[in-house]
């Protein structure tokens, strides 16, 4: 009889240390000894928090107060550019902004952004494709490799004013 007593003790007591260490577990608490017994804390509040990539251009703010040019957001394989003339880049003509470039890279870019009444593309190594608007009329450009391409005013029988609203490029 004594030997069961000391068996069901050291059961018992197993389960109630499985108990508190499935608890602490489960609760995602660590019990820390304090003056007044065991105080918790969730250990989640104290882990870094996530990083959530919403794909906004980098200073944009300031590239609109300074260019005029509203760049949204994108992959980041079209970034604006100095215009030097290189073969490589991707050159928008516009009646407010005169000429604006970008630097293309990557097998794929995107880039959302908005340039009033542009009326030319010259197209780099990349196929490109530039979607416009007048009002509320949206149109599709297709971009010529390495070659200047007509898009909104200049491809339109009205003549309108075009917004560029975004540009895709592929290898």
């Amino acid at each position: 009889m004594k030997a069961r007593s000391t068996i069901l003790r050291i059961v018992g007591a197993g389960a109630v240390a499985a108990a508190l260490t499935w608890s602490a577990v489960a609760g995602g608490v660590i019990g820390e000894a304090g003056t007044e017994g065991i105080q918790t804390k969730s250990i989640a509040d104290e882990g870094p928090g996530y990083a959530v990539e919403d794909f906004a251009y980098p200073n944009a703010d300031k590239i609109l107060a300074e260019q005029k040019i509203k760049l949204k957001s994108g992959n980041g394989h079209i970034l604006l550019a100095e215009c030097t003339g290189a073969p490589e880049l991707m050159e928008v003509f516009s009646h407010v902004n005169e000429k604006v470039c970008f630097r293309v890279t990557g097998d794929k870019g995107y880039l959302s952004l908005e340039i009033p009444a542009v009326f030319g593309v010259k197209g780099n190594d990349y196929a490109a494709r530039v979607d416009m608007s007048a009002g509320a009329e949206e149109k599709t450009f297709n971009v010529d490799k390495n070659a200047w391409t007509a898009v909104g005013e200049t491809a339109d029988d009205q003549g309108r004013d075009f917004m560029l609203l975004e540009i895709r490029t592929s290898k």
